[in-house]
């Protein structure tokens, strides 16, 4: 059986376990960002539409190729467009929206959408969806939470965001469900536009050696 893209993105995001959480003000400060993921071990971004620099930001990232890019808070068709056009392999959604996914499908493009509730999860279901963003994990009940839905749904797959840090990493990670974690942390803003390559470096570093602790057979 051949693995669909889709698929391909979806296990290599599990294999990595973190996703960063990017935001980006100015596209250049892609660049220091990406240095700093494949140096520290991480080559995964999400690079969220929350700036007008998002677009270019992921083209740059991209045309790398050494770094599996995706954008986030994706909220319009539009942006599902200008995110595959700039190069995302994968789209992430603070909510399920059915626009946002069936044009995902359209470009044959991963999407992970948001899912809090179990009424939001069995839409996901009924999208044709296995794979959902918790968001916003801290303030939705935390790992405790996602451990509950996974009950009723076993085959569900979450990737808890919003509220996760070093303090609480491996509490995620302990649950069978999750099957990665995003997060800032070790991608902070500052840090970026200070183009402080060293230190993000030493960050990205630290929460790779965190997961693996965490989930040994995290990549």
């Amino acid at each position: 059986m051949t693995t669909s893209p889709t698929a391909g993105v979806l296990a290599e995001l599990a294999a990595r376990v973190l996703v960063p959480v990017v935001v980006l003000r100015e596209a250049s400060d892609a660049v220091v960002l990406a240095d700093a993921l494949v140096a520290g071990g991480l080559p995964v971004a999400e690079v969220t539409f929350r700036t007008a620099a998002a677009p270019e930001a992921i083209r740059v990232i991209a045309d790398r190729g050494d770094v599996l890019v995706g954008a986030g808070t994706v909220l319009t068709p539009a942006q599902v467009d200008q995110a595959v056009a700039a190069g995302a392999r994968y789209v992430v959604s603070p909510g399920t929206s059915r626009a946002v996914v069936e044009r995902c499908f359209e470009h044959g493009v991963a999407v992970l959408p948001g899912a809090v509730t179990a009424t939001e999860v069995q839409a996901a279901l009924e999208l044709g969806l296995d794979t959902v963003k918790f968001f916003p994990a801290g303030t939705s009940g935390g790992a405790g939470a996602i451990r509950a839905l996974a009950a009723p749904f076993g085959g569900v797959r979450f990737v808890p965001t919003g509220g996760v840090g070093p303090a609480n990493l491996a509490e995620y990670l302990a649950v069978p469900a999750v099957v990665a974690v995003g997060g800032s942390w070790m991608v902070p803003a500052d840090r970026i536009a200070a183009r402080d390559r060293p230190g993000l470096v030493d960050l990205v570093a630290t929460a790779v050696t965190a997961a693996r602790a965490a989930r040994p057979a995290a990549a």
